[in-house]
């Protein structure tokens, strides 16, 4: 954990509105919990922005989450030219092709079941690991599964805003 103003941090501190919205919105696709930090600025450390987050997180609505995980492409389909999608999915770019084909069986079948994109923490994951917890959470009920993906967007989101405080260092 960051326990100091870092630069990237400062920078953010300071953008205009627009600016700052639009970072943010490369964190995470969710409107309100943009404005819940938005609102909470300045951060006096990156510690506080984490919590911050983790606090906004907990406070999204059904609505919130799934306008939160339209940001987010399927597993083993980043977004073409987007470095982020590319980068934590990194662990299903040299899968197998009967891994991939087994993902996108799994996918469809998520997503007709929840009604969203199968949503995990991906960076470090191995397209094994991806594939497995898949199978694992298929089974789940979709409120225990919905606190799931709030879990796995929290960390996501804590990710993606250590990247944005640390930039220019």
């Amino acid at each position: 954990m960051t326990s100091s103003t870092t630069p990237g941090l400062a920078r953010f501190n300071t953008l205009q509105v627009g600016e700052a919205t639009a970072a943010l919105h490369e964190v995470c696709a969710s409107s309100a919990w943009r404005s819940d930090l938005l609102a909470r600025r300045p951060f006096a450390t990156a510690d506080a922005l984490f919590l911050a987050s983790d606090a906004a997180m907990a406070e999204l609505t059904a609505g919130d989450l799934a306008e939160a995980m339209s940001g987010h492409p399927p597993i083993g389909r980043p977004k073409p030219g987007d470095p982020t999608s590319s980068r934590e999915q990194r662990g299903m770019a040299g899968a197998s092709e009967a891994l991939k084909a087994e993902m996108l069986e799994l996918n469809l079948a998520y997503q007709d079941r929840f009604g969203h994109v199968f949503l995990i923490c991906a960076s470090g994951a191995t397209g094994e690991q991806m594939r497995d917890a898949m199978r694992e959470r298929i089974g789940n009920a979709p409120e225990q599964e919905r606190e799931i993906v709030r879990t796995e967007l929290g960390k996501i989101n804590r990710i993606r805003l250590t990247r944005l405080v640390e930039e220019g260092e």
